[in-house]
């Protein structure tokens, strides 16, 4: 793999070509001091400038009207968000490109959007409706450090120089269901495998309309794709909203740094014919496509960002359908720091 390639997958190369198949976008150019506050150990959000009285837009549960308030922190916090650094114009851009995009977006970076960090946000997804949220997402992602520090791993040209400018895409948010999104591989201009996106569910319904499927990714490359990105190996990803209606999601590069989900590398690179899959899982081939996707609960493989997560019971805490155990945990520490000091002021 060149470094062109991976240079081509960057989402602002290929947006303006392929805007009218995929989602709407905003994307934003990051200063220098920006990845700095990024690559830094740590993790400290920018003071907004909404001060003190902003409230993030996480909520325990959005439907709900009770009177729960919320924990009133000591002063201690107002001294350590003195050392939080600021950053009002790229702030400023993020609100509006929020407001252009609905109020509701998906953050990302060059190439890799926070995937791995999205058990620390509330709602347990990458759904941000305010500059805050998008922060606390890049800043907690190692795919986000990744792009910043290895965007060329396991590129043969090592030697050749490349000026990455780094970018913040915003994309506006929609409710994609995972059981329609899926991994299509490019070889030299022509499309040689498709398959399921999320394959550590079961979805019945890919295998019922598997033929459907398979066909309207077909067409959708021949029809939209092929020949119109700049190289002959790359994979892109897309949902299929309904019947013969595809978006297109992103492109990657043919190769190790992409996942390969169903397939694996060997198989994709050897010039060999794709060969047929386990009994726990469902393959169709046409015009030489190979599609694969889960056919039984047996099949499911492992879901790799599940590395990334915390132990369970944080994780409870940390969504939102568990924020009220994270407000009755920290008032029953305080009320349990309160106890001491009085015992030790009776003795």
């Amino acid at each position: 793999m060149k470094k062109r390639q991976v240079m081509n997958c960057i989402f602002s190369a290929w947006y303006p070509r392929f805007e009218h198949l995929t989602f709407p976008s905003v994307v934003l150019a990051l200063p220098a001091q920006f990845i700095s506050y990024l690559l830094a150990d740590g993790i400290v959000l920018p003071n907004s400038g909404k001060g003190k009285g902003h409230k993030s837009s996480y909520k325990a549960h959005p439907d709900d009207d009770s009177d729960v308030e919320d924990p009133d922190w000591s002063d201690e916090d107002d001294d350590a968000q003195t050392d939080a650094p600021e950053f009002p114009e790229l702030e400023a851009q993020i609100k509006q490109a929020i407001a252009h995009l609905g109020g509701k977006v998906f953050p990302k970076l060059n190439w890799s959007a926070p995937k791995d960090a999205s058990w620390i946000a509330l709602n347990n997804s990458l759904q941000c409706t305010c500059p805050e949220d998008v922060y606390l997402l890049l800043k907690s992602s190692d795919f986000v450090t990744h792009d910043l520090t290895q965007p060329f791993d396991r590129c043969e040209d090592e030697d050749t120089d490349v000026d990455v400018q780094y970018e913040l895409v915003l994309r506006r948010w929609t409710n994609v269901h995972p059981g329609m999104e899926f991994r299509c591989f490019v070889k030299n201009d022509s499309l040689i495998a498709i398959s399921q996106r999320h394959h550590s569910n079961f979805f019945p319904y890919i295998d019922e309309q598997h033929d459907s499927i398979h066909a309207d990714i077909v067409d959708f490359y021949h029809t939209d794709i092929e020949k119109k990105f700049p190289d002959t190996n790359f994979v892109f990803d897309v949902y299929r909203k309904k019947a013969g209606k595809l978006m297109l999601i992103d492109f990657n590069p043919f190769c190790e740094v992409t996942d390969a989900l169903m397939f694996t590398w060997d198989e994709l690179t050897s010039g060999e014919p794709l060969e047929g899959s386990n009994s726990t899982q469902g393959e169709g081939v046409a015009e030489g496509v190979v599609f694969r996707y889960i056919k039984s609960e047996m099949g499911v493989q492992p879901n790799p960002l599940h590395s990334y997560r915390v132990p369970e019971d944080i994780a409870h805490l940390t969504s939102g359908e568990d924020a009220h155990k994270l407000i009755d945990f920290l008032q029953m520490k305080c009320q349990s720091q309160e106890g001491e000091e009085s015992t030790g002021m009776e003795t």
